[in-house]
This record gives C-alpha cells, sequence and structure tokens, in this order.
C-alpha cells in the first residue's frame, strides 16, 4: 500500500518529473534468495525467463530498484545491480555487510545496520542493568551472524551471554530439540532473552512449544519483529508485555491522504491485483470471478461470502500500525528526490537521460524534513539516520496488538543523554510489576567492589569490601577509590570523611587536664616560695646562698613551669619555635645559678686558707658572669638552630590509619639534640662540682641539694629520651612535659624546700 501511495501521489502531480511517469514492476521474493534473484533478472532482460546480461527491451528505462525486507533476499540483489550499476534502496535489510561502500556502492536504506540497533540495545540492557541474558535465535547463517554482532556489542558493555538457543527450521533434517531447549531454560538464571535472527512463522512454531517457559522471561525482540506482527500475535502468550527496539519514522504525509488512498482500494476496483484479492479473502470475503480452491477453506479463518462492495481496508482491526511502513514511503519518495536532482541536471546540460551509474550519486545528497520538523539524510555508509523507539508489546487473546511507547534513543545526543526511558509506563510480566532483574551475581553495595569469581564470565563476581583508606560510592564498583591524604573511609567505606585530628587538648584530654594542674600548681608553690624568700631575704640561711642566684633560679624554675603550657592546644609554627627554646633557655639559666651557686661554695672555702689567690674571685662579678656566660651559649645554639632549620608544624597521615596527627616537628635534628645536650652538660658540670663539694662544713652547705636535683634531671632527661623516640602524637608531648616538670620540681624540691622548711617551721636554726 505505502509503495503505490506514493508512486501514484508522484504521478498525480506530472510537474514534477518533468511530464515523466513513474512505472514500476512488483515481486515477491517471499523470503527466498533463489526467486529474490530471479525475480531481478526478470526485470533486467524483459522476458518470463530470466536471461542473465540481456535485454529484450531496449527501450525501457529502469532508474532504480525498491527492496528488500529481509537481508538474506537483499544481499544477492544489491551484488547483482552493483554490476549493472543501478541504484537500489531497500526499506528493511540491516546486515552490517551492506554499509561497505566499496562493495556496495549503489546500494541505500532507510533503516540503520545492525550495528547502531544492537548499540542501542546495550544501552537498553545497562540501563536496567541486565547483565546476565539469553539469547535465541534462528539456526542459519542471518541468525549467526547477529548472535555473533550481539555477543560482541554486549561484551563491549559488560553484559554476558548465559546460553544461546538456535532454532532449527522444520524442514527434511528437522529435529525436535524442545525438550534440551525446555532445559537449558530451566537451568538457567536469566531473566531477559533477546531474540534475534529470522523471524517467521516457522521460527513463531518453535517458539510456541516453549511457551510455558518463556512466558516467565522478558523477552527482548530486535526491530526485524515490527514488521512480523502476525507472528507475535500467533505467540501472544509469549510476547505479552514483552519490549521491541525498532527504528522510530514518522510518516512524511498526512495520515488521512493515505487512508483515502488505502479505502479505494477494492477488488472490483483492481480485478488484476491478485494480492489484493488474497488480503480481502482473508479479512472479509471472496471477490466476484474469484474461482475458490479446496485449500482455502483451510487457509482463511472466515466463512467465506461474496463481497458487497462495502469492505474496505482500513477496516481491518489495527490498519493504521500494522499495515503500513513510513520506511517503505521514504524508499520510494528518495528515489523519486534523486530522479528530480538528477533529470534537473542533464535538463540543463542538455544530455540523454541515463539513471546507471548516475542517480547514485544524487541519492546521497538527499533531504527531507518529517512532520515532527526532523530532517533525515543518508549518512555515510548510505543509511538513514533515525531514533530508535523502545516499546512495550501488549497481546492478548483476541485482542489487537497494542505497542505502547515507553523510550527513546537518540543517536546524536550526547553519550549520558542519548537514551530516555519513562519506567513507569512498563507493564513487566513479574506480578508486582517490578523491574525484573537478570543477573548473575547480586549488585555490589557502595563501600564494595567486584571481584573475579571463579567463572568463565566476567558478569559473575563476588563482592570485597575496599580496604581501609578506600571507598567506593557506585553499585558495582570495579574498584576502590583512595581517599585524599587528609581525609578516611567512614564505617561503611562509602564516604571519604575528614580525618580525626590529633593533638593534645589542654580542656578535653584528661591526662593534659592533670598536667596543665600540676603545671599550675607547683608555679603556684614556686611563686608561694618567691615571695618566702623575699620576705626572709635578710635572714641568714637567704643570705649564705647567694639571694640574687636563689631569686633568678626561682624564676627560672617558675618560667619553666608556664613553658609547658606551649606544649598544649594545637601546635602551630609559632608554638613549635618556642616550646624547646623557651624552655631549654630558661631550665640553662636555672642550671647555670646552680653551677654559680656550687662555684661560689667552692671558691668561697678555697679563698679561707692565708694568703689564698682566690679571694679576688669573691663576690657577685663571678657569679653573674658564670651565669650570663653559660646563658649565653644555649641562647647562641637557639638562635642558630631558629635562623638555619627552625621547628614547624607537621601533619602527620601515615602513623595511625583515619588519623592526623598534629606534631611539631623539630626541623634540625642536631638543632633540638644540641639544646639537650647543652642542658645535660652544663648539669653534669654541676653535679660533679657539687658532688666535690658535698662534704666541705658549713651549715648551709647547698652541694649535697644540688647533688641530688642534678642526678634526678640527668635520670630523668636520660629517661626521655628513648621514650621521646618511641611514642608520636600526643603521647610525645606529654613525655616531653613530664620530663619538664618533673626536673624543675626536682630542682625546686631539693634547692628550696627545706630552706622553706627551716625559714617557716625551724626558725631557732636560721
Amino acid at each position: 500500500m505505502d509503495f503505490l501511495f506514493v508512486i501514484e501521489e508522484i504521478n498525480n502531480n506530472p510537474a514534477v518529473l518533468s511530464n515523466l511517469t513513474l512505472g514500476y514492476h512488483i515481486y515477491d521474493s517471499c523470503g527466498f534468495e533463489q526467486k529474490a534473484v530471479r525475480s531481478v533478472l526478470q526485470i533486467l532482460s524483459g522476458t518470463r525467463e530470466p536471461v542473465p546480461n540481456y535485454s529484450c527491451v531496449g527501450k525501457r528505462h529502469i532508474a532504480g530498484f525498491i527492496g528488500d525486507l529481509k537481508s538474506r533476499t537483499t544481499i544477492p540483489v544489491a551484488q547483482i545491480l552493483n554490476l549493472y550499476g543501478y541504484s537500489q534502496i531497500s526499506y528493511g535489510a540491516t546486515d552490517p555487510s551492506l554499509s561497505d561502500r566499496a562493495a556496495f556502492p549503489y546500494f541505500f536504506r532507510t533503516v540503520q545496520s545492525d550495528h547502531h540497533h544492537y548499540f542501542a540495545l546495550s544501552k537498553l540492557l545497562k540501563y536496567f542493568g541486565w547483565n546476565w541474558v539469553g539469547i535465541i535465535t534462528s539456526d542459519d547463517d542471518s541468525g549467526e551472524k547477529e548472535r555473533e554482532l550481539l555477543t560482541r556489542y554486549f561484551s563491549a558493555h559488560g553484559i554476558c551471554v548465559e546460553f544461546t538457543i538456535k532454532i532449527m527450521e522444520i524442514n527434511e533434517n528437522y529435529v525436535n530439540q524442545t525438550a534440551l531447549y525446555e532445559q537449558i531454560i530451566d537451568e538457567s538464571s536469566a531473566n531477559i532473552i533477546i531474540l534475534c535472527g529470522t523471524a517467521n512463522i516457522a521460527f513463531s512454531i518453535n517458539l510456541l512449544s516453549l511457551t510455558d517457559r518463556l512466558s516467565q522471561k522478558t523477552l527482548i525482540l530486535t526491530s526485524k519483529w515490527e514488521s512480523f506482527t502476525h507472528v507475535l500475535e500467533y505467540c501472544y502468550k509469549i510476547f505479552h508485555r514483552s519490549l521491541i527496539s525498532s527504528q522510530h519514522f514518522i510518516y512524511p504525509v498526512s495520515m488521512y491522504r493515505f487512508w483515502r488512498f488505502a479505502a479505494s482500494r477494492h477488488p472490483s476496483n483492481y480485478p488484476e491485483d491478485t494480492l489484493l484479492k488474497d488480503i480481502f479473502m482473508f479479512y472479509f470475503c471472496m471477490p466476484s470471478n474469484y474461482t475458490l480452491h479446496s485449500f482455502h477453506a483451510n487457509l482463511y479463518p472466515v466463512q467465506l461470502h461474496n463481497c458487497s462492495g462495502e469492505e474496505r481496508l482500513t477496516d481491518i482491526e489495527d490498519f493504521n500500525t500494522t499495515y503500513h511502513s513510513p520506511s517503505v514511503y521514504l524508499a520510494v519518495f528518495t528515489m523519486f528526490r534523486g530522479l528530480q536532482s538528477l533529470l534537473s541536471k542533464q535538463t540543463a546540460e542538455r544530455t540523454g537521460i541515463s539513471y546507471r551509474h548516475q542517480l547514485h550519486r544524487y541519492l546521497k545528497n538527499v533531504t527531507f524534513t518529517d512532520t515532527e520538523n526532523k530532517t533525515l539524510y543518508f549518512d555515510k555508509d548510505g543509511e538513514f539516520v533515525t531514533q530508535y523507539e523502545i516499546q512495550n508489546v501488549f497481546l492478548d487473546d483476541n485482542k489487537p496488538l497494542v505497542l505502547n511507547p515507553v523510550g527513546m534513543y537518540t543517536p546524536w545526543a550526547q553519550p549520558d543523554q542519548n537514551l530516555h526511558i519513562t519506567s513507569e509506563l512498563i507493564r513487566w510480566k513479574i506480578s508486582d510489576n517490578k523491574i525484573p532483574k537478570s543477573q548473575c551475581s547480586e549488585n555490589c553495595s557502595p563501600g564494595y567492589r567486584k571481584a573475579p569469581a571463579p567463572s568463565v564470565h566476567s558478569c559473575c563476581y563476588s563482592c570485597v569490601q575496599c580496604s581501609e583508606g578506600e571507598i567506593s560510592n557506585v553499585t558495582d564498583s570495579e574498584k576502590c577509590l583512595r581517599c585524599p591524604a587528609i581525609e578516611w573511609t567512614n564505617e561503611w567505606r562509602n564516604q571519604c570523611i575528614a580525618k580525626t585530628e590529633d593533638f593534645l587538648l589542654h580542656d578535653t584530654d584528661a591526662i593534659a587536664v592533670v598536667l596543665s594542674s600540676l603545671a599550675v600548681s607547683l608555679f603556684v608553690l614556686t611563686l608561694f616560695m618567691l615571695g618566702v624568700f623575699i620576705t626572709y631575704q635578710d635572714t641568714p640561711i637567704v643570705r649564705a646562698n647567694n639571694r640574687s642566684l636563689s631569686f633568678l633560679l626561682l624564676v627560672s624554675i617558675k618560667l619553666s613551669f608556664l613553658s609547658v603550657f606551649l606544649f598544649l592546644g594545637r601546635p602551630v609554627d609559632i608554638t613549635c619555635m618556642l616550646r624547646i627554646i623557651t624552655f631549654g633557655i630558661t631550665f640553662s639559666i636555672a642550671v647555670s645559678s646552680l653551677l654559680a651557686k656550687t662555684i661560689m661554695v667552692c671558691v668561697a672555702f678555697k679563698a679561707t686558707k692565708p694568703g689564698s689567690s682566690w679571694r679576688k674571685w669573691l663576690g657577685v662579678k663571678l657569679s653573674n658572669s658564670v651565669v650570663l656566660f653559660c646563658s649565653s651559649i644555649q641562647i647562641i645554639i637557639c638562635m642558630t638552630w631558629l635562623a638555619i632549620s627552625p621547628p614547624f608544624q607537621e601533619l602527620d597521615i601515615h602513623t595511625s590509619p583515619g588519623t592526623i596527627i598534629i606534631q611539631c616537628n623539630e626541623g634540625s635534628a642536631i638543632g633540638f639534640y644540641s639544646v639537650i645536650g647543652y642542658m645535660g652538660l652544663l648539669a653534669a658540670v654541676s653535679f660533679v662540682l657539687a658532688f666535690l663539694a658535698r662534704s666541705l662544713p658549713d651549715s648551709f652547705n647547698e652541694a649535697k641539694y644540688i647533688t641530688f636535683s642534678m642526678l634526678l634531671f640527668c635520670s630523668v632527661w636520660i629517661t626521655m629520651i628513648p621514650a621521646y623516640l618511641s611514642t608520636k602524637g600526643k603521647n610525645t608531648v606529654c613525655v616531653e612535659i613530664f620530663a619538664i616538670l618533673t626536673s624543675s620540681a626536682g630542682l625546686l624540691a631539693c634547692i628550696f624546700l627545706p630552706k622553706c622548711y627551716i625559714i617557716l617551721f625551724r626558725p631557732e636554726i636560721n
């Protein structure tokens, strides 16, 4: 009908082809290659019996060929026409080999090859998460080609084929394998089955024997099944609520014009049209003057009676969607547009009309706009670029076929926007109308990744939780992603969160509260002792022990206790630089004061001997010089350290997983250990001198107390070094604070506690 309609539309307007009329020959290949080749040779030779390379009708002007529907019949026709240079436009052949422009330069088609279709089909399966499918195909060359192409595209999109069933044609070699097919489907876990290959009645008869199994599976049909709706209706229990993917065409002209044309086609008006008579006999009545054969009673489903003349093709149920195809109209109309361009060119150049080896040059430039204002054109492979429509098949007993559009695939759109599906419109075979699942393995949730399973299929896998420090935030992740250096995984390994910062907080950490309370208590105690010494500075015990050095020593110890607070809180560059340097300088002043005290004791006893030269060293100048000189060396060491490689804030992200240890880096290990080592040197010298002066007769001799305090200092700091090196983070800070408090408290207790006891509780001894 479409072919006849567009021919009549063109011929009714003679001006469009310069008063030429389009003629035609219609041959039915019946789906057989031999019959298709015979028909082409008959047209070319002009005889009842085909004669290759011979034409008995030299004045005939063959412009081109339209057809065929199937690839298996189109390919041999295209090979023959290629030899003669005749253009051919197919309205249904989708074999990818026809896209070879070197082999088929004169071939065009108003459909796209299976490459485009199967790519769209793969996108559809990926959209619903179906990666475990079965394939049922015909056991012929077409079925094998399509199966191989499908498998290739599925593999590229991560879709695995669990099984393939090849259905044989019913012929002398046919073997009934229904039991084997049933076993394969029963043992399969795939709920999605793809139908491809040759679509015909024989194929559907074999499918019908699998109704019980296939009625529970969701079938995905390729585009060619849309042209065989009678097959779909024949197996309605199988195809009901399946999906079909087909090219989306908009009829280029008004449907009313086509409907009016179809309504006028009646056997009484066209008595020589045998095909029209067969259609009427199948649906309505027996045309007059038509002989009824015995086999008609078995072939046609209705009780035949003579036609009244009132019957119309348009009265056939579902006529508007099933019994005509826009692709046929496009094929004929495209041929017409090419002829227009060719005729106008040759007329302008005043050359003879020649269609062979010429028409294809004009066909490839043909474009036109449909009723939706979309431009259609041939691509470089001679194919019309169109959208693919996803349709939901509705079939029921004694009810017409309904194809409900549920989605669209647009090849020219962005890759992430070319498929649009309205899932709510789809009616599935599952009772609760949920989207069926078809996977070899369950989805790996976020936080897990896919790990290969002992299977030949890549779609079969096990789920393994991501390692520490890695996440997956999508379903079925192939690999886990490592979190940034400053982040860590949450409990479910599906999100990176900020790492916990670890440093010694003075208000939340219990040990920090204890240490800071202890530092404050010792500071207050030192302040109290300083007040006692200032109040009783004129008493013998204070004066005998060089009160200026005692005041300096108490102030130094007090500052050492306060330096503890530089170690608490979040470390920053400035506090990192002030920590050890502040304590190093203040404690060096304290130890220098003890050294000066010890030296003064030794010098005083040496000067008591008659005529001793040590008398000139007596006085405050010596003690002040010792304190100033020894402290200056420590200050020089500290300033050099700060100038060359000062301490700085460091983020340790490797030691403790999930934690950022905020600590101070000494910058220069030599500078750090020089400060500690110099304090140790002063302490060692003080210890030796105090030990030598411990037995000198004096009621207020401090040598013994200095000896014990320096022994305590050395013991604490020698023990601190390995503890310092073996700890990280806030534990290191605690070790440092403990060493500072212990060594400073040791000085306070050994040097000043006995004196305060005598001043306050034993004044008679003072």
